[in-house]
């Protein structure tokens, strides 16, 4: 019996390892060849470098225009996340406290029903009502359209965390003469903090990361994002591996900063979510 058990434990922790090894070899494979020298990568392949040859990112800067397309990023991941943020908590609070209503539980539906629509079902569309609206290669137009997108999800998770807190508190601010937008933003709001924090960080990763809509929508090299830019930038530079590397390292960098110091609100969400669920 009890060689089965450490038969399957050691199994288990085979499984476990691979899995890691899986996750951390394309890391490991990009930050080797981003910090050698093309001569280096020849000799050795994928030891770790003797020396840092910095040359790398500075050549991917000057040659991508990463700082445009990191402005652009910046711009377009701030302002789609503080949209999604209040518009997002507003609104799955009043669905929330008005559920049995038919009115509001099929606006719920809607919702359900929109984040199984697939983005190439109405990608089409979406580019000639843009350019009807004039919105092709503008920041607003990729936010807009992200924040529709990104809508659906980030309510349905809200919906399910604000109908876990209790009513009595709202009910109290209602008997001393609170009105409902100053008691959610004042009780409701900061009790909604585990879960704000952790839709903060994965709508950041979502928008950062997003590559379809501004494929759609930036035609223009000044107002492509970091992930389009690298899309170009590839297909110009994938003989360059060791510079097409760098520049996959220096779009990485920010948004592993930002998970790294927010993963305890991550996990503090999720947890906090389930048990209220």
């Amino acid at each position: 019996m009890n060689t089965s058990k450490k038969a399957g434990s050691a199994v288990a922790f085979l499984l476990k390892l691979l899995l890691v090894a899986v996750f951390i070899t394309p890391f490991y494979v990009a930050i080797v060849y981003a910090l050698k020298s093309p001569e280096e990568t020849m000799k050795t392949g994928l030891a770790f470098p003797k020396a840092i040859y910095w040359q790398n990112f500075t050549e991917a800067i000057e040659v991508s225009n990463f700082w445009v397309a990191a402005k652009n990023s910046l711009i377009i991941t701030v302002v789609s996340v503080v949209i999604l943020m209040v518009v997002c908590s507003m609104a799955a609070y009043i669905i929330a406290r008005n559920m049995r209503s038919k009115f509001f539980q099929s606006f719920y539906y809607v919702f359900l029903a929109a984040m199984m629509l697939p983005f190439q079902v109405v990608m089409l569309p979406l580019y000639v009502e843009l350019k009807d609206l004039g919105m092709l290669n503008t920041r607003i137009g990729m936010i807009l359209t992200i924040c529709g997108f990104q809508l659906a999800y980030n309510v349905f998770v809200y919906v399910g965390f604000v109908r876990g807190i209790p009513i009595e508190m709202e009910e109290a601010a209602y008997m001393d003469g609170a009105g409902r937008f100053y008691t959610f933003w004042k009780i409701v709001f900061p009790l909604m903090k585990p879960i704000v924090s952790s839709t903060l960080v994965l709508n950041s990763l979502a928008v950062w990361n997003e590559f379809q809509i501004p494929l759609i929508i930036a035609q223009k090299p000044e107002v492509r994002t970091i992930p389009l830019t690298q899309y170009f930038f590839f297909g110009q530079y994938s003989i360059k591996l060791n510079m097409a590397f760098a520049a996959f390292v220096l779009a990485m960098l920010p948004i592993l900063v930002l998970y790294f110091v927010m993963q305890k609100h991550i996990i503090g969400g999720v947890m906090a979510g389930a048990v209220k669920g």
